[in-house]
C-alpha cells in the first residue's frame, strides 16, 4: 500500500486545494489540481516499472541511460477519472489506453455498481494502471478489474486513487486475486451512510464538469 500523504511534498498542497469547498467554485483549478496529482502519482508508479539500458547520442557525445522497457496500459473509469487520468497520460505519453463506463446505484443499505461500457486494448501480460480518483466502497474497482480480464490477464494491476477509504481498501484486498498493488494520495476516515468518503472532497465528477441529472 502506497500512501503519498505520509511524506511531505507539494502533492499535499494540491490535495488540500481539491478538498477546500471555497476553492471548489473554481472548476478549472480543481481539474488542474487533479491532473497534477495524476502526474505525481504516475511518477511514483514509474519507479516500479521495468527499464532497459540505452545509449543516447547528444551533439557532443554519447551517454548510456535508461528508458521504459514498455509503456503501461492506462485504464480510467468515466467520467470522474478523466482529469486525473490526463495527468497519467501526460507522463506515459505513448501508453495504450482504455475506458470503463460504470456508475453506482444505491439499493437500500447497500450499493450496486453497474458497468455498461468497456473499451480496452489487449492487456495480456501487461502492467495496467487502473485510474479512479475515489476508492470508496471498492466495488467499482473490483468490478472494473474483473471486467478487464475479458481482454487478457495482466502481469500486475496498479490501483491508483486520489483518496481511498479503509472500507474500500479492505474490499479490494479481499476480492482481487490477480497481482496488484494499491496507490493513493491519502487514506481518509470512513464512508458515510451514502457511501461517500469522509472527509473526502465531494463528487469529483460533478466538481470537474458540473452536476449530472
Amino acid at each position: 500500500m502506497f500512501d503519498l500523504s505520509t511524506t511531505d511534498s507539494i502533492a499535499n498542497h494540491f490535495l488540500l486545494e481539491i478538498r477546500d469547498k471555497t476553492i471548489h467554485q473554481d472548476r478549472l483549478r480543481f481539474r488542474k489540481n487533479m491532473e497534477r496529482l495524476g502526474e505525481i502519482m504516475a511518477y511514483e508508479i514509474s519507479k516500479k516499472l521495468l527499464y532497459k539500458k540505452i545509449t543516447v547520442e547528444t551533439p557532443l557525445g554519447k551517454k548510456e541511460t535508461k528508458q521504459l522497457a514498455r509503456q503501461p496500459i492506462l485504464i480510467t473509469v468515466l467520467r470522474a477519472g478523466l482529469t486525473y487520468f490526463q495527468g497519467f497520460s501526460n507522463f506515459f505519453d505513448r501508453a495504450d489506453c482504455g475506458f470503463i463506463g460504470a456508475y453506482r446505484k444505491e439499493q437500500g443499505e447497500d450499493i450496486k455498481i453497474n458497468l455498461e461500457y468497456l473499451a480496452t486494448p489487449n492487456i495480456e501480460g501487461r502492467e495496467v494502471i487502473l485510474i479512479d480518483p475515489m476508492l470508496a466502497t471498492g466495488k467499482s474497482a473490483v468490478k472494473a478489474a474483473n471486467a478487464l480480464l475479458r481482454n487478457g490477464k495482466p502481469s500486475h494491476i496498479y490501483f491508483a486513487a486520489m483518496i481511498a477509504s479503509p472500507e474500500g481498501i479492505k474490499f479490494v484486498n479481499e476480492n482481487i486475486k490477480e497481482s496488484y498493488s494499491m496507490w493513493t494520495c491519502a487514506v481518509d476516515e470512513k464512508l458515510d451512510e451514502q457511501f461517500y468518503i469522509v472527509p473526502g472532497l465531494g463528487d469529483a465528477g460533478d466538481l470537474s464538469f458540473g452536476e449530472k441529472m
